[in-house]
Parts: C-alpha cells; structure tokens; sequence
C-alpha cells in the first residue's frame, strides 16, 4: 500500500482493498447509529412504554447538543497529532465505546418509573450520539479527504462508502424485529439483538483503521495557526458549504422520517411490522445497486446533475404510491424506484463536502477538512434531531397509543393513523423537493479542476 505522504501530488491511487476497508466503516457507523434513526422510537414506545412526545423532545434536545459537539470535535480533530495522523486514530480509540454505549441504550432498568426511563434513556441517548458517535464519525469523515486529493479517487472512495453504508440500516431494519422475536420479543431481546450488532460494527471499525492510511500533508496548513473565530469566518465566506450542510441536512431528515415512520406505516397501514424489514431493503438495496454504478457515470454526466435527476426520480416514484397506499406490493415497488432516485445524492454527498475543502481553500486561503466535515454534519445531526422529535410530537399529538412491554400492537385512534399515513406519503416528495431546489444551484462541478490547478500551483510556492 502506498504510504506516501503527499500534498502537492494531486494523484494517489488508492488500492481496492483500502477503498473497501474504509466503506466499511461506515456500514460500522450506521449499525448502531441507523437503529437510534429508525427502529429505536418503536422500541421506547412499545417495548419500555415511554411516550412518544417525550421520545420526540429528548431527540430534540440531543441534537442540539449533538451539532455543538460536532463542530468541537472539528476543532479537536484538526489539532490532532499521532502516529496514525489527526482523523484516523479515532476510529481506533472509540470502536469499543460506541459498541458498548450501542448496547447500553437497550438496557433501561426494568420497573423502573417513566422519569426514570426517561432520565435513563436522555443519558444514554446523549452519550452514543453527542459524545461517541460524534467522536468516530467526524473523524471517520474528514479520512477521506487526507487519503488522496484526486477527485476521481475521491468519487469512488466515497462512492463506495456510500454503497457500504446502507448495509449497516439494512442489517438492523431487516433483521432487528425478526431477531426479536426470535429472542422473545422482550427487552432481553431487544439488548441480545444490539450485542450482536455492535460487535459486527465494532470488528469493522478495527479492519478501517488497519487498512487505511493519511497521505495529505501540506506543510503551508499544518504551520499556519488559524484561531476559531477564523476558521468560522472562513465557513461563512464558503457557498458550497453552505450547500453540503444543506444537502446532508436533507438526507437525515429524510431517512429519519421515513426510518422512523415505515415501523409504525408497517404495523397499522399494511398490518404487519415484519414487512418493515422487506420495503427498507429494496429501496436501499436499489439505492446500493445504483451508486455502484455511479463511477461510471459521473465522468459523463456530472455528480450534480445525476443527482439533481436522481430527486426528481424519488418525487415520480413516491408519487406512484399514490394509486394504492395500502398495497404492500406497491409499497415495496415504489420504494425500489425511490431507492434508484435516492442513489446519486446519497452516494456524492461526501465528495461535494471533500470538493467544499479545496473549493473553501481556494477561496480563503485556509484549509480546514476537520472544520468543514464537522460543520457539514450540523445539517446531518440537526436534521434528524428535528424530524425525530417532529415525528414524536405529532404522533403524541394525534392520540398515539403506547404499547406494553411486548410490542403488540393496539387499536389506535383514527387521527393516529391517518398522521402516520400522510407522513410516510407525503414527506418524501416535500424533502426532496426541496433537495432539487439546491442541487439547481450547485456549480462547482465546472469550477473544480481549474481550481485545483491553482491551487497545485500556489503549494508548488508554499503557500495555501
């Protein structure tokens, strides 16, 4: 594996097997961190018995939190300094924290009273998302960016990560409610469930970090010591930022939304909460069919417009379900349609981030991966916080009924389920509308080799 590192070589090769080993992380990161996005609402509120408006609010508050610690963890990470580089020790020192913090969040004092439950539950949350997930997945995101600086390695790296990515919710929203109910359909089996799933991502994490290498190195940024009041003036003078935190944004609240809703759409529209695990597989196996191929389609097209098509697509497919909303058939049909929509924007987010580095390089003369990534996943984070605690607030608002300790389902009142229906209908075509609307605006695309000419240009001479 070649080890060099570089700055002004703007051309390192990654090997396929370094390629795969860092997609993997990501599968790793989305094991734990898809189950607080989609099946873990249903778990406090039909297993524990916790309200879903407390749920929501917890969600809420921790978001908030969460986009704090990101953009401290960008600090943090900007100023580290190992043997394995500044990104890649992270993913090493918090494999085992986020697998055990995963686990503890299914082990809830049994008996305990809803305060309890719900103090617990705020504790827990907190820690695997504000603290450790946020410690190994910025780190984890900024990597690619100190990998290679060849914007065609980039694509595919990140491209694969994004076909790896998925996996992870796969793993968890296909087989979670099974592996429950194989296990009893308890609590028990909800915390044996988790174990299982945390070791597989921990043991993915460790093969990342083995298998990866930082190679760039540019002397000019590691000797200029740029405050935090700079740095942040340099994130507000950078549009394609802006557009990434947008974009990212998007994304969570849009797998947020839909992750949380298709449990309950499953278990009171189409009657049965195990078709969950078969509706979320198609569209992200699509969606993983779909960004496999990108590679040999942004060359020709041009990430923003596969993904500004790609929007459009989801919007035509969500709104065929229209005909029969009740049909699992057609829900499983439309979902591979938006799977094959979703595909582009999921699969070049993180080289339209990689692209704002250079770009906001070239603009204000500051380098910054960890600033930016760490940013950038403010949208993430705050996306999904808000969409949760939205999802919980209206359910509680339209009458939702918890469930007791074994998950059964109850009858709910008319308002509920009409909430959840219209949610899982019409949230999509309103979120990537709105995706759309940014991506028409996006143009580094055509800027991004003559600015990187430049740039190769001003670090030939020192300076940034």
């Amino acid at each position: 594996m070649n080890e060099k590192k570089t700055g002004g070589d703007f051309n390192v090769k990654l090997s396929l097997g370094e390629k795969i080993s860092y997609a993997g992380g990501d599968t790793a990161c989305n094991i734990i961190f898809g189950l607080t996005t989609t099946l873990l609402t249903l778990f406090y509120t039909d297993y524990v018995g916790v309200n879903p408006a407390a749920i929501g609010m917890i969600m809420l508050v921790s978001r908030v939190f969460d986009g704090g610690s990101d953009v401290i963890m960008g600090i943090i990470t900007e100023r580290t300094h190992s043997k394995h580089g500044k990104a890649r020790p992270w993913i090493l020192w918090m494999a085992v924290p986020y697998a055990v913090s995963g686990i503890a969040l299914f082990l809830i004092p049994a008996g305990a009273s809803e305060m309890i439950k719900t103090v617990y539950i705020f504790i827990t949350y907190n820690l695997v998302t504000t603290v450790v997930y946020t410690a190994l997945n910025l780190p984890y995101g900024t990597l690619a960016s100190l990998m290679t600086r060849d914007q065609n390695e980039r694509a595919v790296t990140n491209v694969l990560r994004m076909a790896f990515s998925p996996i992870g919710r796969i793993l968890t929203t296909s087989f979670t409610l099974p592996l429950v109910g194989f296990f009893g359909n308890d609590q028990k089996a909800w915390v044996i469930t988790s174990a299982i799933f945390c070791v597989i991502a921990m043991i993915l994490l460790f093969i990342c970090f083995k298998n990866t290498k930082e190679r760039v190195h540019i002397e000019a940024a590691d000797q200029m010591k740029v405050s935090v009041k700079e740095s942040l003036l340099a994130l507000v003078h950078n549009k394609y930022w802006f557009m990434s935190l947008a974009l990212w944004g998007i994304l969570s609240v849009y797998s947020t939304v839909i992750g949380v809703d298709l449990a309950y759409y499953c278990k009171y529209i189409l009657g049965n909460q195990n078709f969950t695990g078969v509706i979320y597989a198609a569209e992200q196996g699509v969606m993983i069919a779909g960004i496999l191929i990108l590679p040999a389609l942004i060359p020709r097209f041009g990430k923003r417009n596969l993904a500004l098509a790609g929007s459009l697509i989801v919007i035509a497919g969500q709104l065929l379900f229209l005909f029969n909303p009740q049909s699992y058939g057609l829900a499983v049909a439309t979902a591979a349609v938006k799977g094959l929509g979703e595909a582009p924007l999921f699969g070049v987010i993180f080289s339209f981030i990689a692209d704002a580095v250079e770009y906001g390089q070239w603009k204000t003369h500051i380098r910054q991966e960890g600033m930016i990534f760490s940013a950038a996943s403010v949208g993430s984070k705050v996306g999904a916080g808000l969409s949760s605690a939205a999802v919980g607030a209206v359910l509680a608002a339209v009458g939702y009924i918890s469930s007791d300790s074994t998950g059964a389902a109850v009858q709910q009142p008319a308002s509920a389920v009409s909430a959840i229906s219209n949610i899982y209908i019409w949230a999509p075509v309103v979120i990537w509308g709105v995706a759309a609307v940014v991506l028409f605006f996006y143009k580094l695309d055509k800027q991004y080799a003559g600015i990187m000419e430049e740039l190769e240009e001003r670090e030939s001479r020192g300076e940034l």
